[in-house]
This record gives C-alpha cells, structure tokens and sequence, in this order.
C-alpha cells in the first residue's frame, strides 16, 4: 500500500483519498454512527430508569420499616 502512495503528492493521500472514502462510505458512516449514538441514549435512559427504581423502592423499603416500629 506505501508503495502505491509513494511517487503521490501530499494532497492525495490527506485530502483527495479521505474525500472519495467519505463520499463513497458517507451513508454507511453515518448510519453507523447514528446507530452508536442510539445505542448509547438508550443505555443511559436503563441507567436512569434502573437507578430511579432502586431509589424509590429504597426508599420505599425504609419508611415502611421505620413505620412498623
């Protein structure tokens, strides 16, 4: 692959190359990307939902047993 780029100037290979790639793999880039960041939202929204539960039924849990005395 170095020997292919070797004799190209500077601009080839920083800026005409990522440009086709982009242009070429652009949906499936950002199709992923979204994907990932999708993923993440829904993760952080379990986190918060799995913690707010665990809050209330604690509390829940301790102002039942202060009551019982």
């Amino acid at each position: 692959m170095r020997e292919i780029f070797a004799g190209m100037p500077w601009w080839v290979k920083w800026v005409a190359v990522p440009l086709i790639v982009i242009v070429v793999f652009g949906g499936l880039i950002a199709s992923v990307v979204g994907f990932v960041i999708g993923l993440l939202f829904k993760l952080l929204v379990l986190v918060v939902l799995v913690g707010g539960l665990v809050f209330l039924v604690r509390k829940f849990m301790a102002s039942s047993s202060r009551s019982d005395w």
